[in-house]
């Protein structure tokens, strides 16, 4: 098993990793374990917005309004 070292984290991000982990009752090193296993075997074939929001979801609920859900484009206008 490898070994990483994580140097220059915010202690907001630290904190809320923490309450991320209590909340999945798990340790921090078990939710940074999980969160980097899903996003490597996350599927490559993603819009930006899917990574953005995903990242918003991950970063914890204050952050999952960051980008509003759209609807699928609808032209107003149709030329025939």
């Amino acid at each position: 098993m490898a070994v990483m070292t994580i140097r220059n984290l915010d202690d907001e991000v630290r904190d809320k990793l923490r309450v991320r982990a209590a909340h999945n009752k798990r340790s921090m090193e078990a939710e940074v374990r999980a969160i980097l296993t899903e996003a490597v075997e996350s599927p490559v074939e993603r819009t930006s917005t899917e990574v953005l929001l995903g990242l918003c979801e991950a970063a914890g609920p204050d952050f999952a309004d960051v980008l509003p859900r759209r609807e699928p484009y609808q032209p107003r206008v149709t030329f025939e």
